[in-house]
């Protein structure tokens, strides 16, 4: 859902333009981030699952700190907190709920493994399995990803004609999100990424 999580990013810039595009970037995969070290550090892992057909999309993730609800909440209140302190609480609430909503986008395409709390194991974990059916999961995220393009691509247009300015930057920073957006879908459709 990398893709997903970044055409998020374009389209939240696109609505709040005092946030750093490359700051909404980064909170859309801010939990992965974090998830990084703890998975080398063999505290967070990915197993195979047992009926799995591919490299991609087939693991079942155990991210319990970084994917739980209060490991979110956590990993979101950081994030926007030094946001916040940097560019405004604005900017800090923002970032947070799009750092919250790699979670929600991730309940999409995730096996059921995203665990609520922590060693709770009364309640259910969560996912919809998209990833089992790649070309589905594809095609959500390429549509996120033209949705928040073409919103940037709008807003960034009209700011630039306000300010009397050429739309060349706008065009370009767009069709360089949307690019960069297609290469990582199709690196990550391949197992590349």
């Amino acid at each position: 859902m990398i893709t997903g999580h970044f055409g998020l990013a374009a389209a939240v810039k696109a609505k709040r333009p005092e946030c750093p595009l490359w700051v909404l970037m980064l909170a859309t995969v801010w939990l992965d981030i974090i998830f990084v070290p703890l998975f080398l550090a063999n505290i967070e892992t990915i197993e195979k699952a047992p009926d799995a057909t591919r490299p991609y999309g087939d693991g079942i993730i155990h991210a319990t700190y970084t994917h739980s609800i209060p490991g979110v909440i956590l990993l979101a209140g950081i994030f926007g907190y030094a946001c916040a302190r940097r560019w405004g609480k604005s900017v800090g609430w923002v970032a947070a709920l799009v750092v919250a909503s790699h979670w929600l986008l991730d309940v999409i395409v995730h096996r059921a493994d995203l665990v609520l709390i922590p060693g709770v194991t009364a309640l259910p974990a969560l996912g919809l399995g998209l990833w089992r059916y790649p070309y589905a999961a594809a095609g959500v995220e390429l549509a996120i990803l033209l949705a928040g393009s073409a919103l940037y691509w709008q807003a960034a247009r009209a700011a630039q004609i306000k300010a009397g300015q050429s739309t060349t930057r706008a065009n370009g920073l767009a069709l360089f999100l949307l690019l960069s957006g297609l290469l990582v879908l199709v690196m990550d459709f391949n197992g590349i990424a």
